[in-house]
């Protein structure tokens, strides 16, 4: 690429990011549209290098890429094939750069690099299907693991070297996971039984003194995240909303969706403040902006 058409794309990128800053907050819109992704579209995650991956791109067993166009949408294309038996769910970025992909129908949890090479990270035949998962601070990963037949669920973590050690069993349907920006709490809500719980976390990454913050009264929980503060933003399945809970389970707000089944939400953005959130009946992408930036957000600026 030659100086001039570096300063181009210098331009054009400059001139979205002030769109964006003058974009109103909690307002929805179209990012990626309608049929892109199949309804098993999950995982949104920024990247270290500012894009946003998904899966289930065109069809089930496969990871997407989106890439912000100077106008404000976002341009998918195929990022790798998941290897057969695997199907992805939620996705989280480490530090050095690595993806993990929840990978529900092999029970894995598999890591992706940058080049797109595919490896089982963690192997558990004891998971019904490893669903969404949560990176802590120190590295762990934290995973839900429904049982949609039964209508029950476990908790899981996974630690740096790969071991899985089953935390809790006998919980309604575990979907939602995340952890507080400190640290020292986990977060998980149940899809049908519509609760979200609490835990405190010690340095081993064990959870203690469970608690329930939050009970909604219709509709079904999905993929969830935290900002900044430690406000959790909650897909609300079959709603259509985004619901904002603060870390002490009191509702704030709830962001309007165009469509009613979303599956996950992910920060971004070069401010971080920028919310995607994942359409099951669309198999589409919306995105809002937000108050505060997200705990991970992808990019350099979450680095």
């Amino acid at each position: 690429m030659t100086a001039r058409h570096c300063l181009f794309a210098a331009l054009l990128m400059s001139a979205a990011s002030t769109s964006l800053a003058s974009e109103p907050e909690y307002i929805a819109r179209d990012y990626v549209g309608d049929g892109v992704f199949s309804q098993g579209i999950e995982g949104p995650a920024v990247g270290p290098d500012g894009h946003l991956y998904l899966v289930s791109f065109g069809r089930d067993g496969t990871i997407g890429r989106v890439r912000a166009q100077a106008d404000g949408s976002g341009k998918a294309e195929l990022f790798v094939e998941l290897p057969a038996g695997s199907t992805g769910n939620g996705i989280r970025f480490t530090a050095d750069g690595a993806m993990y992909v929840a990978d529900y129908s092999g029970h894995n949890i598999l890591r992706i690099d940058a080049r797109g090479h595919v490896e089982v990270f963690a192997h558990e035949p004891r998971m019904h299907q490893p669903n969404d998962i949560a990176l802590a601070p120190d590295g762990r990963l934290y995973a839900s693991d429904p049982d949609w037949k039964n209508g029950s669920g476990q908790l899981w973590r996974i630690d740096r070297d790969g071991s899985t050690h089953l935390l809790e069993t006998g919980m309604g349907t575990t979907n939602g996971v995340e952890v507080s920006p400190d640290g020292k709490h986990l977060y998980v809500n149940e899809s049908v039984q519509r609760n979200l719980w609490m835990y405190d976390l010690d340095d081993n990454g064990g959870v203690a003194n469970k608690r329930l913050l939050l009970n909604f009264p219709d509709h079904g929980l999905d993929g969830m995240r935290t900002d900044a503060d430690g406000n959790l933003y909650i897909a609300r399945y079959g709603a259509g909303t985004v619901a904002i809970v603060s870390p002490q389970g009191r509702p704030l707000r709830e962001v309007r969706l165009k469509g009613e089944k979303p599956t996950n939400v992910a920060f971004g953005g070069e401010d971080g403040r920028t919310v995607y959130v994942t359409l099951q009946d669309r198999g589409a992408v919306e995105t809002f902006r937000s108050e505060r930036p997200g705990r991970e957000h992808g990019g350099a600026a979450a680095r």
